[in-house]
């Protein structure tokens, strides 16, 4: 696809856009009302306005990085298992072609017209969004790359936030189906949950980005690594000196972690 290269520099300037990681859960969250949708509701009411979004899904895997072009992507329904509401469940957001192209120009990202918008973003954006009136798109997680390379990728979207992008992690911090319950929360799973906030909190980004060293408690709470790195494209784009708040906290089923992590440019 040919889109035109748009250069950033020529939008408008903005005060640096918040990034975001939501901890999403079940695709249930789109339709029940419980105490994380609500927040999420909360939340966008808190934040500037954005131009456009870039969310980085934990449910797009590619060999390479690729970027949604589509000027209308289409709503994925990506599981099995669902009410027929869920299935039903539309989310008609504009795509962002020229930010598309801003990421094909400076990270080398493959210019996708296939994917379009998977459970990871819109049962996140039509709680944040529910008018979908914003362009979204989608960046994929790059199998190729270790976790630090995640983060270094996150680095270089940066720029973005300063012209009005909200980048947007939608994954879990501790995410184990095979192990899910209702009586309770794992004790691994509650460690290696606050491990991650304190890290973040002191801004001990090497800390998250190594997680694996936590031993055990990391291998049961990331037992599969794909909801766990758009974390690191978050912290990457915030970089160390940002103020952090955790818009929601908390384990649902046992393995599921419901942390969200909000982080905002320091005071002048």
């Amino acid at each position: 696809m040919n889109t035109p290269l748009i250069d950033i520099d020529l939008l408008p300037r903005t005060p640096p856009m918040p990034v975001l990681f939501i901890g999403h859960g079940s695709p249930m969250n789109t339709l029940e009302d419980n105490v994380f949708t609500r927040s999420w509701e909360k939340l966008a009411t808190e934040l500037p306005r954005p131009a456009a979004i870039l969310c980085v899904s934990a449910h797009w895997e590619t060999d390479g990085v690729a970027a949604t072009a589509q000027p209308w992507p289409q709503t994925i329904h990506d599981f099995h298992g669902f009410p027929d509401a869920l299935y039903a469940m539309q989310y008609k957001a504009p795509g962002a072609p020229a930010v598309a192209g801003w990421l094909a120009a400076h990270l080398g990202a493959q210019e996708d017209l296939h994917w379009g918008l998977d459970h990871g973003t819109w049962s996140v954006l039509c709680r944040l969004y529910p008018q979908a009136d914003i362009p979204v798109l989608q960046l994929s997680l790059d199998r190729q790359l270790d976790s630090a390379g995640h983060y270094r990728l996150g680095q270089q979207l940066a720029p973005l936030r300063e012209r009005g992008v909200l980048i947007l992690g939608s994954g879990n911090i501790v995410h184990n189906l095979r192990l899910m319950t209702r009586h309770g929360s794992y004790p691994w799973a509650d460690q290696f949950d606050q491990y991650i906030a304190s890290a973040i909190l002191r801004a001990d980004h090497d800390a998250v980005v190594h997680y694996a060293r936590q031993g055990d408690a990391a291998q049961q709470s990331v037992n599969s690594a794909e909801h766990f790195l758009p974390l690191l494209y978050v912290l990457g784009a915030a970089g160390p000196r940002h103020r952090v708040s955790f818009p929601t906290e908390g384990m649902a089923l046992g393995s599921l972690s419901m942390r969200s992590v909000r982080l905002d440019a320091p005071h002048p």
